[in-house]
């Protein structure tokens, strides 16, 4: 196995001042020794995983790192900055900076040896040993395992040698070994008290690093308080479920994770602290008494059901109310729709721009197809398109009763929206169907049923009448009200003019930018894709449409925007964010404008809900259509009035900029502290992931 980690890829004299230019001068080491193929794109996969969650942590390290389609093998780079540079860690600049880069299909072999270095990083000696190295061989041998932090204090580690060594995955993995041994020892001093005992569960969205970083940081605490501490790290080489007798010992319960922790329900009925993996890293102690706390006034977890809980309830709240859950249970069906729409949608805009407007009429590619006419290619990516439209309800449905009762809700949740379309109820339909699909299987998942019947009831029993009595529900009872219904809310859309227009257009900016890819944004979104989820949507449709985008546009923008006019007002790291806003902002991404939000939402949200509702006013005003759902500014040729949007994107973007320039100077800084630096220790880690809009 090649080096992960050679001389060549280790700066022991870093001068970048910022954590694009730190990643860019390692990532240049990358691509001369041929392990990254796309120096660009392999730094825009970098900054797109950095805008999920800082990579900084307390100690002074920053750990840059990301799966890349432009990495041709697992490479680990070290830098080591003498002024430090900012990665957003609450304690400060780090010093230590790892890039660590995994092919987009990388084995489990190399990624435990990442893993591995994750877990190093929380061994104290071994960071202070990086900080004092002298040659850049020492370090890269130091990192692979070949020589041990001891030895650099000693000065017996020697450059020469220690490139000679070849790393292997037992040399790296050692060190964390050794400490997962001693994790894992229940050996006691006293024999006759048993020590607490906990298991944790960390995990995060990449699962390279701060998944084992969580872990390592966990089981050093556990061993410090002097209680039995066992983790199962949900990391990108899969997981080892911990021994069902170990979980039954348990006397609490630690869940540190961003992404849902896998077979959650093994862990009900127990004391539990269910935190971001980043918490596991920097505040372990207080976890650990955080459990114990619990424990000691006996408060537990319900207990899971029979059946096990769905996938809503498996990535939130036990105690949740019933409209958090029904919330839940609709974004479930509208976060699996959405590709839906945004495939559909562009497909179908991009038939119409390469056939023309009457590109709807065209017969079947299969009998028409002639490969030197873009008449045909338009026709061919129109049909293609429509066909992913078909799919828009039913998914819907589906995965809304997927939400309530996990996969046996999927059967009745597809065919009552399949009906939906059928007789004409569209979305409302699906919704309903969706949700009573799910209401029906978890009924019937109440039934006490023979022993002998149970091996056919997921597969056979539920989808047969769960189906049977949603299908009678939709066709007989519910299908035609809600087809009215849905059939009055389309002549109201094509029947707005004027002043209503204006106001529909004014609020769903608002909503646009109210909660920046929340649950109100995915609102007006989904209201809007619905109307053009048609092959012949009305020019109403594409109106809400255009408003939608254009208003979702600004956030970002006027973000990237104020941090350039006034950058003065935002902390270094805002002002880095502002760069990244730009590209987000234009390709209709609203969350780019999160981190802002999230530090100063007082100003940000107001700011960015009054641009939105003049860009989606001004865009309804213009009669700027849309028949793509996404694009952002790389569908304007498809757009109706393309000058005239533009200018109502600018306005609302403009006053955003203004509105939160004047409230973010009016704010007065604390007494000693300068004026450029406001907010420079709120912390944004928690805001929520991007997901396209």
């Amino acid at each position: 196995m090649s080096d992960m980690i050679t001389a060549e890829l280790v700066d022991l004299d870093l001068s970048a001042t910022t954590k694009e230019a730190a990643a860019r001068a390692l990532a240049e080491r990358m691509v001369a020794l041929g392990r990254v193929t796309d120096l660009e794109g392999f730094l825009a996969d970098v900054a797109a995983r950095e805008a999920q969650m800082p990579t900084g942590l307390d100690g002074g390290i920053g750990i840059p790192h990301c799966r890349s389609a432009h990495v041709t093998e697992p490479t680990l780079a070290f830098g080591r900055s003498a002024a430090g540079i900012d990665f957003g860690a609450a304690d400060g600049p780090a010093d230590l900076i790892f890039l660590i880069a995994a092919p987009a299909g990388a084995d489990d072999a190399h990624l435990t040896i990442l893993s591995s270095l994750a877990r190093q990083l929380m061994n104290a000696e071994f960071t202070g040993a990086l900080r004092s190295v002298g040659g850049a061989g020492t370090a890269a041998a130091l990192i692979r395992g070949d020589v041990t932090p001891a030895d650099v204090e000693a000065g017996e580690a020697s450059p020469d040698s220690a490139d000679s060594a070849q790393p292997t995955a037992d040399s790296v993995a050692a060190p964390v070994a050794a400490s997962a041994d001693a994790a894992t020892d229940t050996t006691a001093p006293d024999a006759g008290a048993r020590p607490f005992r906990i298991v944790a569960v960390t995990s995060c969205p990449t699962g390279i690093a701060h998944t084992y970083m969580a872990a390592e940081s966990l089981e050093n605490a556990g061993r410090e308080a002097g209680v039995e501490l066992v983790v199962e790290t949900q990391g990108s080489a899969g997981f080892t479920r911990l021994d069902p007798a170990v979980v039954a010992a348990a006397d609490g319960v630690i869940f540190a994770h961003d992404v849902p922790v896998r077979d959650k329900d093994r862990f009900a009925g127990k004391p539990t602290v269910d935190v971001g993996v980043k918490a596991g890293i920097n505040r372990p102690a207080e976890l650990i008494a955080e459990v114990r706390e619990k424990a000691a006034r006996g408060e537990v977890t319900a207990a899971a059901p029979a059946s096990g809980s769905t996938p809503v309830e498996r990535s939130g709240d036990s105690t949740e109310g019933y409209g958090t859950k029904l919330r839940k249970w609709l974004m479930s069906g509208v976060s699996y729709m959405v590709p839906f729409v945004a495939a559909g949608g562009l497909l179908i805009a991009l038939g119409f721009a390469i056939g023309g407007y009457k590109i709807n009429k065209a017969p079947s590619v299969m009998d028409h197809f002639i490969w030197t006419q873009a008449d045909s290619w338009g026709a061919l990516l129109f049909q293609i398109g429509g066909v992913a439209f078909g799919f828009l309800v039913p998914v819907l449905a589906g995965y809304i009763a997927y939400g309530m009762a996990d996969r046996p809700g999927l059967v009745p949740g597809f065919v009552g929206g399949a009906i939906s379309l059928t007789i004409n109820a569209g979305f409302l339909g699906g919704l309903a169907a969706g949700l009573i699909a799910g209401g029906v299987v978890l009924g019937i998942q109440k039934v006490r049923i023979p022993a002998a019947l149970r091996g056919i009831m997921p597969v056979v029993v539920i989808p047969l009448i769960s189906s049977a009595i949603v299908g009678f529900l939709m066709f007989v009872v519910i299908g035609k009200p809600i087809a009215s219904a849905q059939k009055g809310l389309t002549d109201w859309l094509n029947g707005l003019t004027g002043t209503n227009a204006i106001l529909l257009g004014a609020l769903l900016g608002l909503m646009m930018c109210f909660d920046l890819g929340g649950p109100v944004n995915k609102v007006a979104y989904t209201f809007a894709t619905a109307g053009i989820a048609v092959s012949n949507p009305s020019d109403s449709a594409m109106k809400i449409m255009a408003a939608v985008m254009a208003a979702g546009m600004v956030p970002p923008l006027a973000m990237a925007l104020a941090t350039t006019v006034r950058g003065k007002l935002f902390t270094p790291t805002e002002r880095e964010n502002g760069k990244a806003a730009w590209v987000l902002g234009i390709s209709f991404i609203s969350e780019g404008a999160i981190p802002f939000a999230a530090a100063d939402p007082l100003r940000v949200i107001p700011s960015a809900m009054v641009g939105g509702a003049i860009t989606g006013s001004l865009s309804m005003t213009f009669d700027a259509t849309l028949r793509a759902p996404h694009g952002g500014i790389f569908v304007v040729p498809l757009i109706g009035n393309p000058l005239l949007y533009l200018v109502a994107i600018a306005a609302g973007v403009c006053v955003s900029t203004a509105m939160v320039v004047v409230l973010k100077g009016l704010r007065k800084p604390a007494a000693g502290t300068p004026a450029s630096e406001p907010g420079e220790t709120a912390a944004a880690p928690g805001a929520k992931q991007p997901v396209a809009a």
